[in-house]
């Protein structure tokens, strides 16, 4: 009988990496490796592709390394999950051959010259506003672009899957992947949570056919088992269990332990977001669905932040050479160092203020937008820099926070936060001072994985059911307190400075775009 010893494999093939990770039933690591990855390649501009078959050596490679550590055996693994990055799309022949490169959810084409979508769910778009948002999909639709511009691709297709599902057929031999893994261009209905009905207008937009699709199953389900062919790649045992997860940033929802309403889950990734999970279906962006959450029928509202912490990589690649060398030379992590540059700098980064649009976001803040700093002088200093960019971020996702608030007219009380900016203790106080609320990391740093793991528990038996599983396998870390004298400032330049910023700046934003082109 299953229980909290038994041990779980979770596979995180996420942008940078692929990490194998393995937990047990009380949510403790015990083992992980880590294999760099090269997001993507480029043939054109915009373009951000990548092997099928890359992604699945270096999937190998992690698992294999992890069992020549000798800390865990093969043969002590009671079930695999998998979770992936989101929105990238691979077109797939009857044996699971990658037709093409995957297209990455970082790729920037887009169709053009499609005809709007007519009839009367045109009606209805143009009626509600809609038309923006419909027009995106069918333009980004990756399935669309391949049926416009590689057509005989379209045709030979035997599937089109989400990363995750190509996983999966690598792994089980089956066609077939977890509902909460389907976020992207789909046809896929986000109140059903399965796909769209045959009248649905998104058929027409993704560019892909029914039959094209996976099965579906519910996170927690089973996928089918460990095949011959994939434990001589992978050292995984054949037959062993392979359970559904969700994608990556749901799983790292469920691993911070955000499973009540009230708790807002903060990713403090490339994409920063701010996630809820709630079992009512509503749109805290107007006209834009919340996705599956990483437990059956519930739904992860988020609001993101597109360039969220890449725009704390720009600064230590632009203005962080010393600190990079340093930590280097005394065999530390570079975070560190620069947790030291700005530890002496005051709460509000003595006035300088930035707003972290440095990618437009579609409907909000609009297509127009850039990023802006204000409030220089002569006593700034590159730390009041980095400083001010945290402060941005966690101003926005404040903001972000207050939205979903009011569409659906939950207070949130709690924090988790979890990401790679997450290890930075001055980021995390910032949060819990902008916020006012206590802010406390997961008590591991592979939050995603760890979500995964839970729902592997859950299918494989080791808990009842998911509350049973958060609560012995999820706990907070260390926890920041907010500080009332910094709060106070805090409050005053969110409320009186950031919030105005976007209003006053859009004019100047859109006659940059109309002079210069960009964003387009």
């Amino acid at each position: 009988m299953a229980g909290p010893d038994d041990l779980i494999l979770t596979i995180d093939n996420g942008t940078q990496s692929v990490r194998a990770i393995v937990f047990n039933g009380r949510g403790e690591l015990l083992d992980r490796v880590k294999v760099e990855l090269e997001p993507y390649f480029s043939e054109h501009p915009g373009w951000a592709e990548q092997r099928g078959e890359y992604y699945w050596d270096q999937l190998c490679a992690a698992t294999q390394q992890l069992w020549a550590q000798g800390v865990v055996q093969p043969g002590q693994i009671t079930g695999v999950a998998v979770t992936t990055q989101r929105g990238t799309v691979v077109h797939v022949d009857p044996e699971g051959n990658a037709l093409r490169p995957a297209i990455t959810w970082l790729d920037q084409r887009r169709t053009e010259g499609l005809r709007p979508v007519g009839g009367a769910w045109g009606l209805l778009f143009r009626t509600v506003g809609a038309t923006p948002l419909v027009r995106r999909f069918q333009e980004n639709a990756e399935g669309m672009w391949v049926a416009r511009n590689q057509p005989e691709i379209h045709a030979r297709a035997h599937k089109v899957l989400l990363l995750s599902g190509y996983h999966v057929r690598r792994l089980c031999g089956r066609f077939v992947d977890s509902v909460a893994a389907q976020v992207g261009y789909l046809p896929f209905d986000y109140k059903r949570q399965q796909w769209a009905g045959p009248r649905d207008w998104k058929w027409g937009a993704a560019g892909i056919r029914r039959e094209q699709l996976p099965e579906l199953v519910p996170a927690g389900g089973r996928l089918g088992e460990i095949t011959e062919e994939a434990a001589r790649a992978t050292g995984i045992p054949a037959g062993t269990p392979l359970i559904a997860a969700a994608a990556d940033k749901a799983c790292e929802v469920l691993g911070s332990g955000g499973l009540d309403p009230d708790v807002a889950c903060l990713s403090f990734g490339t994409t920063a977001t701010v996630n809820t999970t709630t079992t009512r279906y509503h749109e805290v962006v107007r006209l834009v669905p919340p996705w599956p959450a990483a437990v059956p029928d519930a739904y992860n509202n988020e609001i993101m932040l597109y360039r969220g912490f890449w725009m704390v990589s720009w600064f230590k690649e632009q203005f962080g050479l010393r600190e990079r060398q340093e930590a280097a030379a005394r065999g530390v992590a570079p975070e560190s160092l620069f947790d030291e540059l700005v530890r002496d700098i005051p709460p509000g980064s003595m006035g300088l203020t930035l707003q972290p649009f440095w990618s437009p976001g579609i409907p909000e803040p609009g297509p127009e937008a850039k990023g802006a700093v204000i409030g220089f002088g002569d006593v700034h200093t590159r730390a009041h820099l980095y400083r001010a960019i945290l402060e941005g971020l966690v101003y926005g996702l404040r903001a972000a926070k207050e939205q979903i608030e009011r569409r659906s007219a939950v207070r949130l009380r709690r924090l988790r936060i979890a990401g790679g900016g997450s290890r930075s203790d001055v980021a995390m106080q910032v949060a819990a001072d902008i916020f006012g609320l206590p802010a406390a990391r997961p008590h591991v740093d592979e939050a995603s994985a760890l979500g995964a793991a839970i729902d592997a528990a859950v299918g494989l038996g080791i808990h009842p059911d998911f509350p049973a599983a958060i609560k012995a396998m999820t706990r907070p870390g260390v926890v920041f307190e907010p500080r009332a004298e910094a709060q106070a400032v805090y409050d005053q330049l969110y409320r009186r400075v950031y919030l105005p910023m976007y209003a006053r700046l859009r004019p100047l934003y859109q006659a940059i775009r109309e002079i210069t082109g960009y964003p387009e």
